[in-house]
């Protein structure tokens, strides 16, 4: 199996804060997080899909497509925005990294999978919210 993978980086903000707990249960479960005005991260996103190599290309993929399906579908969408109020495949939900990195598979899983060619597939997601926190989803 050959796994391609690519990198990329965005700035968003968000807060952490379920409507129907109090004040105080905010704060004991999601701590910082649920302040009031939110707060920002620098994060990090790892695509990485799989498939077979054309042998027309000798590629399994190219990056650049795979980098503008990443934009369009994702970047684009949450880079300097406040992932609470800005971002309409997030509304509703309480942004946690866990979230987040399944909304970002499912936008991501849609668009590479209507790419037949090399029986391409997305293989993983990973998130990086900061250095020490993140979280991978791996094709079932």
């Amino acid at each position: 199996m050959l796994i391609l993978k690519h990198n990329f980086s965005f700035c968003a903000s968000h807060r952490l804060f379920n409507p129907t707990f109090s004040d105080d249960k905010n704060k004991e479960i999601y701590g910082k997080c649920a302040g009031k005005n939110g707060h920002g991260h620098n994060y990090k996103l790892e695509v990485a899909i799989t498939g077979q190599v054309d042998p027309e290309t000798s590629m399994l993929f190219n990056l650049q497509d795979l980098s503008d399906i990443v934009y369009e579908n994702i970047i684009n969408d949450v880079d300097h925005k406040h992932l609470n109020f800005d971002v309409l495949w997030l509304e509703g939900k309480i942004p946690t990294i866990e979230i987040f990195i399944e909304e970002i598979w499912k936008r991501l899983d849609k668009s590479i999978g209507s790419k037949q060619k090399n029986k391409l597939e997305l293989y993983s997601v990973t998130l990086w919210e900061t250095e020490t926190n993140f979280a991978t989803r791996l094709r079932n």
